[in-house]
């Protein structure tokens, strides 16, 4: 990065600091100091960037996979780019592909697919569909800020219940409990799930990573309320970052299963494409002391480079400062009792109408 495009302060209610550059890029920006120090400025009382939501019409809403080392088959994202602002999100160097920055366009420029719902219905209503449980929110947050006025992922869930179709939600937003009336019965069937997102319970470290997530109480607030009403949930430590969070590990899982989560996972930092640059900046921001350790202790784990994208390895790591991480949860997780989330029924699923202009009357 250019020395006129470094960050010199962190941006309030923000998780990147600057614009980087997407790999597919056609124009880039580059400051230039005209003499009068207007680049180095510091910014950080300045108002921030406004969030900017694009209302567009998907072409398709089911993504598939079949990656070794996903628990999916098949997800649901009503969003492009998260309000959330994850400084680690894995997801933000998709932003790239809009020719938009994975820095701040990622969690300020956001699109909201509003035909979700109806595109959802005509493809569970096609003779060749295959029900396989749903995961939603994958790559973005289904319940980050922005669902409260689009209602997109509600909309979806609609349609899922209407239809008896399985699906799982992974969140970081306990806004999922405004839904509890479509949740709950579907999980009493054997239906829905939701696993929860915790990173740290330290609301500053947690306001730092992940400024407009909910904060950590609230998110334990929302399992005990989900738990509650039935409704089967776990735990996802994740990221787990050396020397920033990886010693609230046994701390996240026993305040969760506390709450009521009945099973947990975790997976390590990554640091895909040009989540490099941006995770390095954050930590020079707000960890300038230990930045270098925390990079060494990264690189230990990923066969020397920053990140590895090779099944098997890119979730959990490798060498000898992940085994102890590895072994450090599965203690824990034995010692708590934790198990795995229940699997999802598909036998109940009921193939919706095909769409006619006629509408329902026949």
């Amino acid at each position: 990065m250019d020395d006129a495009r470094k960050a010199q302060a962190p941006i309030k209610g923000r998780g990147a600091a600057s614009q980087v550059d997407g790999r597919y890029a056609v124009t880039v920006a580059r400051g230039k100091d005209d003499g009068w120090g207007s680049v180095y400025e510091d910014l950080s009382d300045a108002p921030g960037p406004q969030t900017r939501v694009t209302e567009e019409r998907a072409r398709s809403i089911v993504s598939r996979n079949d990656s070794p080392d996903v628990g999916h088959s098949a997800s649901i994202n009503p969003y492009r780019g998260c309000e959330h602002g994850c400084v680690y999100c894995f997801a933000r160097p998709s932003h790239a592909y809009l020719d938009l920055s994975p820095g701040l366009d990622f969690e300020t420029r956001l699109f909201a697919k509003t035909n979700a719902a109806e595109l959802l219905r005509e493809e569970m209503a096609r003779p060749s569909y295959q029900c396989v449980p749903l995961a939603l929110g994958i790559n973005t947050d289904s319940y980050q800020p922005i669902e409260r006025r689009y209602r997109v992922t509600r909309s979806v869930i609609e349609v899922l219940s209407a239809a008896s179709h399985p699906f799982s939600i992974i969140t970081k937003n306990a806004g999922v409990v405004r839904d509890l009336d479509l949740i709950a019965p579907m999980a009493r069937r054997g239906l829905a799930s939701v696993a929860f997102s915790v990173t740290s319970l330290d609301n500053r470290l947690s306001a730092r990573m992940e400024p407009r997530a909910s904060a950590p109480h609230a998110r334990l607030k929302a399992i005990r309320t989900l738990v509650d009403a039935g409704v089967p949930v776990g735990v996802m430590v994740a990221p787990v970052i050396p020397m920033i969070n990886d010693c609230e590990i046994e701390h996240i899982l026993e305040a969760c299963r506390d709450h009521g989560a009945t099973s947990a996972s975790y997976v390590l930092l990554r640091l895909p494409h040009e989540l490099k640059q941006l995770w390095r900046e954050w930590l020079q921001l707000h960890y300038p002391d230990r930045a270098e350790h925390v990079m060494s202790l990264i690189q230990q784990m990923r066969g020397g480079k920053d990140y590895d994208s090779t099944f098997g390895t890119r979730m959990r790591g490798e060498g000898p400062f992940a085994q102890l991480i590895a072994q450090r949860f599965r203690k824990a997780h034995a010692r708590l009792g934790l198990g795995s989330m229940p699997n999802l029924d598909t036998s109940q699923f009921v193939r919706p109408r095909k769409p006619s202009p006629q509408g329902d009357l026949f």
